[in-house]
């Protein structure tokens, strides 16, 4: 699925979600609060090419959702029942949307390197420069967002077999350091973690900037040479692969020539998960990443997978979440990424999501009728 993967948006009513009528979106409300003070404080979200605004179609229903009583469950839905159209968004295709999911590793870390601690988690670099239309060099894919300072001009970042080979050493950019290459490497995918210092300490780190290189997933390398099966490959079966074939852990994960730099941020409630890119913290369960070219942060989505069992004690998985986040792997219109939470409980949940799902936006009434609603 690409992002421009042609797709319509059909108005349907809340009884044609299925699942609508068990579900419990009060978790959303806090959120929407922290995107309306982002929003109206700090600086609107872009808008995608869906074309729903932050300032003009969001924030009308972000404040309505700060005057309004809710107090259970049917509450909380029939707020967005008043306020909102759901429309399915329906591939040209035929083909479902498809979900998987993400969460906040948890990593043994020390402020200082020996020879157990080696593997370092780095500050964004001061030679690693913004890249747009504006200053691209004619030679450099569009797709790459970040670069080097070189000789007054913009080249391509080193890589992550460069950085793994010592390119940033000496520069004083580490944040701390792990036991595991693997644990390290797994973090850039999720995009943040906890890190569990050994004084007892508990610091987080999340996404800053990347080296620019296209993101190429380890996993499908694994299939494409037959070592793991498609229908089963998770991360757990990644990770064991890794594990009993140490000499080859460099090579596979070098496939991966994207490599992610980190900001040190608070824990200020260990309830809520890292601060995403829209700026808010995740919500466990109600957080989910989407394409940020087509879509706008802050809106509510209501997902429905069938065959996603296992997150809600064997029940299809049907929740409202809201646009907190993207990543480079979610590309499409009906493309998702689940935020479960952090620590290991988090991570078995999140490895394994890997399902057909139909995607439903919720779009403020006011805005609904530039869409047939």
């Amino acid at each position: 699925m690409s992002n421009d993967d042609p797709y319509r948006l059909t108005a349907v009513g809340f009884n044609d979600l299925r699942g609508w009528e068990r579900d419990d979106p009060r978790p959303l409300f806090s959120a929407m609060a922290a995107c309306l003070r982002h929003v109206r404080n700090v600086k609107p979200y872009k808008t995608g090419s869906l074309g729903l605004s932050a300032l003009e179609d969001l924030a009308p229903l972000l404040e309505a959702a700060g005057q309004a009583e809710i107090n259970d469950a049917v509450s909380a839905r029939q707020f967005f029942e008043r306020h909102c159209q759901p429309f399915l968004i329906e591939r040209e295709s035929g083909t479902q949307g498809f979900v998987t999911a993400f969460y906040e590793p948890d990593v043994d870390v020390s402020d200082r390197p020996d020879s157990d601690y080696r593997f370092p988690f780095y500050r964004r670099p001061d030679d690693l420069v913004d890249v747009d239309d504006a200053n691209r060099p004619a030679s450099m894919d569009p797709s790459y967002m970040f670069g080097r300072r070189e000789n007054g001009g913009i080249g391509f970042y080193p890589d992550r077999r460069d950085i793994d080979q010592g390119y940033l050493e000496g520069r004083g950019l580490e944040i701390a350091w792990a036991k595991s290459k693997v644990d390290v490497f797994f973090t850039h995918v999720q995009g943040a973690a906890r890190l569990r210092y050994r004084d007892g300490r508990i610091g987080r780190i999340t996404y800053a900037a990347k080296a620019g290189h296209p993101f190429s997933p380890v996993g499908r390398l694994l299939i494409d040479r037959g070592e793991l099966d498609r229908a089963t490959i998770s991360m757990q079966s990644i990770r064991k692969w890794l594990a009993e074939n140490p000499a080859k852990v460099d090579e596979v994960l070098w496939h991966n020539r994207s490599y992610i730099f980190f900001r040190e941020a608070e824990v200020a409630d260990d309830n809520l998960g890292p601060i995403a890119a829209a700026k808010v913290p995740l919500v466990p369960g109600r957080s989910l990443a989407v394409d940020r070219l087509i879509h706008t942060f802050g809106f509510p989505f209501f997902i429905h997978s069938e065959t996603l069992t296992h997150l809600d004690g064997g029940e299809p998985f049907a929740r409202l979440m809201l646009a907190l986040d993207t990543g480079t792997a979610i590309v499409g219109p009906a493309r998702g990424d689940i935020f479960t939470g952090s620590g290991f409980e988090a991570g078995e949940q999140a490895g394994t999501v890997r399902n057909a799902a139909d995607f439903y936006i919720l779009v403020p009434k006011a805005a609904a009728a530039r869409f047939g609603g």
